[in-house]
């Protein structure tokens, strides 16, 4: 269950029902409950009526936390899922940090479980054994004679409700390392049935998303942008306007990035937006269109790279691929993609009654921008109050280095006398047309084959526009010149491939790019899986077994890649398709995970592609929630697909193409017949599902399009490449 609006804030709900016992994480590291100075924010929180909140970290955009962060303290409390509801924490970097990202609070990369699986697990079983040794006290019994189970306490002739202990409890130490509960004594860890916490709310319309924030006598924004990016406003007219019902003013941004547009209403302002006439400063804007970058970076992968990724012999490789039996090549191609979530961008803001600044947002990276609106209104980070919802959809993009969105509505409520909420609106149109976007790369592969098919070199040149560089993150992030989330995926992957060499040259950003659902992966597992289908056929051995080959040994990477790729040829039949279908397949590890799909199609290239099925096998480690895990799996892959079937983002003179969903148009329920996952069983700890699902989705889709039609698309979206689909 969710939590209800009445009860949303975990100090208020203390309150309403007296006494509380709340347990979590100290910022060094240490458990700690109820009446600890340094911990002011827990991880569960249990009230003297048995209600019990997860305080959940990780916010929620569809991937699943809420749900499964939550079943990790029911789970060592012993409760059923319907005894246990959940709140998102509060913006606290110091106790709600990512440890996986610094110290910052912030959801993406995978991570949500694979930080947070032991910490909330160690909350629950604190807050477990300080209840027991509450009623063990009670009833004169050893603590280790009574159990939890179901929200009751009993043992030693005695049994009562949890609720019933929480004041004593709430004096005790928290212990510093709580028994945890071994997996063979799991109820939910694991458990298929349980299903996400967050459906019902969502089904009937009660879920809160930033898009319903109704604050008392809030008005919109909207913001009038340049077609072109870095153009920067001059002057404003908004004459046009002066006539438009419910519109209140337009100003400049204090950035001159844009001219926010007040109204009463959201079709109020974006009637008065179109209304207004903004003069642009385009001087510094940018110009190319799409054919001058993809040329700019072709010309990039025919040049020495600037940098060498993983320190091989570069001209040793070159030579052992030129003086090879067989030389298989490849060039490919990756245009600009938005990352187009249901949701569009929005947040509220709104001044507090002792001047400070609270900000309602479906927020991905609350650290970000916690401290850019501490700075833009000169108040402590304390005096800054960011209050997490549920995002419809994110895909990275409510996650910016910038904090672009957040940004706006600050600046824009600036220009405000502070005594109206501004919620910020933007449009569909918007989004696609002045976002961020995947970044366009491209990649030219030469393999040299023995006279067994066997690899003998592998020559490998990146080239394409980096995410981090010339971002807050850059100090960090980039080692020897090299962004990691340019590469990763290539370099680094499992496949133990003899005499291989990476490099990489960066090009100049057409746009402000942004990590996108599975980041570089989305490139790189692209190539190396279509390359390692092409060698394959040009060596004269089975795909399947062809990475066996690679893969071989007793390293973990290798044996969990290897373990998906035979499950999922397992599963779905390889190599006896139904008559009239062929297959391709892709394996990849990204975010810790490893995800082997299998794409099953019938028809062909020239008459018409239609995917029948895809099979699915992933090894993420311990699957807390298979419900979730399939559903994030089958999303990924929906993703995957569909993005490079027939989307991408075109500009002509610096200015985006695409508007809207009729000519950027997201994956249809009418394009995959079926898809079928299979969770390998792991005793690992858990790691990434949001994202891997992604990567190994569309190389399987244009390997099942090679095994048709004897052409490897190389060149994406595949429709404007010579693909047509049916």
């Amino acid at each position: 269950m969710t939590i209800d609006t009445s009860r949303r804030g975990f100090l208020k709900s203390a309150a309403a029902v007296g006494a509380v016992l709340v347990v979590g994480i100290r910022p060094n590291g240490a458990l700690a409950a109820s009446g600890t100075p340094s911990m002011l924010t827990p991880f569960v929180q249990i009230g003297s009526d048995g209600s019990v909140t997860a305080i959940v970290k990780h916010f929620e955009m569809g991937q699943g936390p809420s749900t499964g962060l939550t079943t990790l303290i029911a789970e060592e409390m012993g409760l059923t899922m319907d005894q246990i509801g959940y709140d998102f924490a509060p913006s606290n970097p110091q106790v709600y940090n990512n440890t996986l990202f610094g110290p910052m609070q912030g959801t993406g990369g995978s991570t949500a479980m694979a930080n947070s699986f032991m910490q909330y697990r160690q909350a629950g079983a604190a807050a477990r054994e300080m209840l027991l040794q509450a009623a063990a006290q009670a009833w004169g019994a050893d603590a280790s004679a009574l159990t939890l189970q179901d929200g009751v306490i009993s043992g030693a002739g005695n049994s009562a409700p949890l609720g019933d202990f929480v004041e004593a409890a709430a004096t005790l130490d928290a212990p510093a390392d709580p028994p945890l509960k071994d997996p063979s004594e799991f109820r939910l860890i694991g458990n298929p049935d349980v299903r996400r916490l967050d459906s019902a709310a969502k089904g009937d319309g009660t879920a809160m998303f930033a898009m319903d924030i109704q604050r008392p006598n809030q008005m919109i924004a909207m913001i009038a942008r340049p077609e072109q990016q870095r153009a920067t406003a001059v002057s404003v007219d908004v004459s046009g306007a002066e006539g438009i019902k419910g519109f209140i003013d337009a100003q400049i941004l204090p950035n001159a990035a844009g001219v926010a547009v007040f109204a009463e209403t959201t079709w109020g302002a974006m009637q008065a937006r179109d209304a207004i006439s903004v003069e642009w400063d385009t001087s510094a804007a940018e110009t190319r269109s799409s054919d001058e970058i993809e040329a700019e970076i072709r010309a990039a992968l025919e040049a020495e790279p600037t940098y060498n990724v993983n320190g091989a012999d570069l001209g040793a490789v070159r030579a052992a691929v030129d003086g090879a039996e067989t030389i298989v090549e490849e060039t490919f191609y990756f245009p600009l993609l938005a990352h187009a979530p249901m949701e569009p961008l929005n947040c509220t803001i709104e001044q507090t009654e002792d001047g400070g600044i609270l900000l309602h947002d479906g927020c991905q990276f609350p650290t970000i921008p916690h401290g850019a609106i501490a700075e833009i209104f000169g108040i402590p980070f304390e005096k800054v109050q960011i209050k997490t919802v549920l995002a419809g959809g994110s895909f990275g993009r409510r996650a910016t280095p910038q904090a672009d969105y957040q940004v706006e509505a600050a600046l824009a409520f600036s220009l405000t006398d502070r005594s109206r909420p501004v919620h910020l609106v933007w449009s569909r149109e918007d989004d696609l047309r002045s976002g961020y976007y995947r970044p366009a790369f491209g990649h030219k592969v030469r393999v040299g084959l023995d006279a067994n098919g066997g690899i003998v070199g592998w020559e490998h040149r990146i080239a394409g526009q980096s995410i981090m560089k010339g971002t807050p993150f850059e100090a960090f992030t980039i080692q020897d010149g090299v962004d990691h989330s340019s590469v990763e995926g290539t370099a680094d992957s499992p496949y133990q491939i003899p005499t291989a060499a990476f490099g990489l040259t960066d090009t100049e950003k057409a746009t402000s790019t942004l990590w996108w659902r599975a980041v570089g992966h989305t490139h790189t597992a692209y190539v190396m899986e279509v390359m390692m289908d092409m060698t394959a056929k040009a060596a004269g051995i089975d795909p399947v077994d062809f990475r066996l080959a690679y893969l071989t040994g007793n390293g973990a990477d290798q044996t969990r890649k290897a373990g998906v790729l035979k499950l999922a040829a397992e599963k779905a039949n390889w190599g006896n398709p139904p008559a009239g279908r062929s297959q391709g397949i892709a394996v990849h590890k990204s975010f810790g995970s490893y995800v082997a799909e299998v794409v099953e199609i019938s028809g062909t290239a020239e008459d018409g592609i239609k995917i029948e099925k895809v099979t699915c096998a992933v090894d993420c480690g311990i699957a807390v929630n298979p419900d979730i895990i399939k559903a994030q799996m089958e999303g990924g892959i929906g993703y995957g697909i569909g993005h490079n079937m027939r989307d991408q983002i075109t500009l002509t003179g610096g200015v985006v193409d695409q508007y809207n969903f009729p000519d950027y148009e997201p994956l249809r329920i009418s394009d995959i017949g079926a898809i079928e996952v299979h969770i390998l069983p792991s005793a690992e700890a858990p790691t990434g599902v949001g994202e891997p699902g992604t990567p190994p989705a569309a190389p399987a889709l244009a390997n099942a399009i090679a095994a048709a039609s004897d052409m490897h698309v190389a060149t994406l979206p595949m429709d404007d490449n010579g693909v047509s689909f049916v």
